[in-house]
């Protein structure tokens, strides 16, 4: 089952499905809810379903799916790799999360997959969940400002960060007084030779 108003893989997803030898494609929906019609009906072993869709976000339609079937494998395809969406998917029970464009060999290979292995992760994913795991975080500070700190490492501007984080770039500038008050330096250059200091403590 296919939930997807991507034009692009509208006329896709059925020719992919026609070349595969162990999977059929039950329906293409363009929301949700026309899903979850059929769903009972059909009971699908996976449902590869669009994270933005036309009636709101897909992510949501995962706890709905799992309402009506608590063993629902649910994936979730977007153009997106928000670290958020992707950990809020994953809460919600989705078992596999793939970034577009997906290729009829990355699609195969995704339901193999979630067939024998029980999850299915795009690379690019799996590289950025591994590195949030690896993220350091210094106890002394907020969350924020240890994201506000990684930041800083990687040379970026107030403005780069405010777009970042979706703040403002005063909420930076607060941020980081803050930060400079708990290292007690009173410069950007300061503030990492101190960082360093505290990695190597």
């Amino acid at each position: 089952m296919v939930i997807d108003s991507d034009i692009r893989f509208l006329e896709a997803y059925p020719y992919y499905f026609n070349t595969y030898r162990d999977y059929d494609l039950a329906g293409i929906y363009s929301s949700v809810a026309e899903a979850l019609e059929d769903y009972s009906r059909i009971q699908p072993d996976i449902v590869l379903s669009e994270v933005h869709l036309p009636e709101g976000c897909g992510v949501a339609g995962i706890a709905e799916f799992r309402k009506r079937d608590a063993d629902a494998k649910v994936i979730m395809v977007s153009d997106e790799t928000d670290f958020e969406t992707i950990k809020k998917s994953f809460k919600l029970g989705a078992v596999g999360y793939l970034t577009k464009p997906v290729s009829k060999k990355r699609l195969e290979q995704a339901l193999d997959s979630i067939k024998y292995e029980g999850a299915a992760l795009s690379h690019d994913i799996a590289k950025q969940v591994i590195s949030m795991f690896r993220r350091k975080h210094y106890a002394n500070f907020s969350e924020r400002e240890n994201e506000i700190i990684e930041c800083l490492g990687q040379g970026m501007t107030y403005k780069s960060m405010a777009e970042k984080l979706f703040v403002t770039t005063s909420t930076i500038n607060f941020h980081i007084q803050n930060i400079y008050l708990k290292l007690d330096v009173n410069s950007k250059s300061e503030a990492l030779q101190k960082i360093r200091q505290l990695e190597c403590a």
